[in-house]
């Protein structure tokens, strides 16, 4: 959530390029998939077992490298260590009916990936957007989940049906779950205002206030308390949801007192 401005690769999307065309081109047969790891993250990883024609694994790899040039160009500034590889596996007993192949493709291909509208109102506050969490075909199933985001409860609806009608030509069976509610910010709420004077009284600075893109349990206490004044702040955090998650241990301590002022502030 706080990283889908970043324009990060996404490697089920980058994946799925490379095998879109290659059935057409090379005779790329799809025995497996296994893309990403967590729903609420933007996949890092994702691998695929696929069969060639004798007669065109030549032509493959040499294509691979091109395509694997010009993706690795796009994402240098965002992704500088992306790398792409291709090694010889055990041949699969079975691949992917080759229809169901090219839906499967065609489909996450046309999926939304990304921001897919801004605030009008909040500078830099990205609305709705959705990542292609994970892609995965094995065993003769196929599975993808992707995870829809939005503080407007309406717009992130609005952005899985239209998912769900890209995924829908599939013919499998698609499900919306797992509904996250929105928190809509309020810039100039009471408790915003006092916790920004005591910011400024204890730290002599004025506070970075933000409403920010990530799933909040404010938007759960706001759904059930619709009148209660929230805030939400913390220590910081630096690549939440995935191996290089961290916290900085001097701002747990800042943190700390500073919700001990703000309990006595507000108490």
């Amino acid at each position: 959530g706080m990283d889908i401005n970043k324009g990060l690769g996404n490697a089920n999307k980058i994946m799925n390029r490379i095998l879109y065309k290659s059935y057409q081109d090379y005779g790329l047969r799809l025995a497996s998939i296994d893309g990403g790891g967590l729903r609420n993250a933007i996949p890092r990883e994702s691998n695929a077992i696929i069969t060639l024609p004798t007669t065109s694994d030549d032509k493959f790899k040499s294509h691979l490298e091109e395509v694997s040039s010009v993706i690795k160009a796009e994402y240098d500034f965002t992704d500088p260590h992306l790398s792409i590889h291709l090694e010889t596996v055990d041949s699969p007993s079975k691949v992917m009916n080759e229809d169901a192949q090219n839906q499967l493709c065609a489909s996450i291909y046309s999926a939304h990936n990304g921001i897919y509208r801004m605030s009008p109102e909040i500078p830099d506050l990205v609305l709705p957007s959705n990542i292609v969490a994970r892609v995965i075909v094995s065993n003769g199933e196929y599975q993808v989940l992707c995870l829809t985001r939005s503080s407007v409860d309406s717009e992130k609806y609005d952005l899985a049906n239209a998912l769900e009608a890209c995924f829908n030509g599939l013919g499998g069976v698609v499900t919306q779950s797992g509904d996250y509610p929105g928190w809509q910010p309020r810039p100039s709420s009471d408790v915003v205002n006092t916790m920004r004077d005591l910011y400024v009284e204890m730290y002599n600075e004025e506070p970075h206030v933000m409403a920010c893109h990530a799933g909040l349990e404010c938007g759960i206490l706001g759904t059930n308390y619709p009148d209660m004044d929230m805030v939400s702040f913390g220590p910081n955090i630096r690549g939440a949801h995935s191996p290089d998650e961290k916290v900085q241990i001097s701002s747990v301590q800042k943190y700390w007192k500073y919700t001990l002022n703000a309990l006595e502030r507000i108490g």
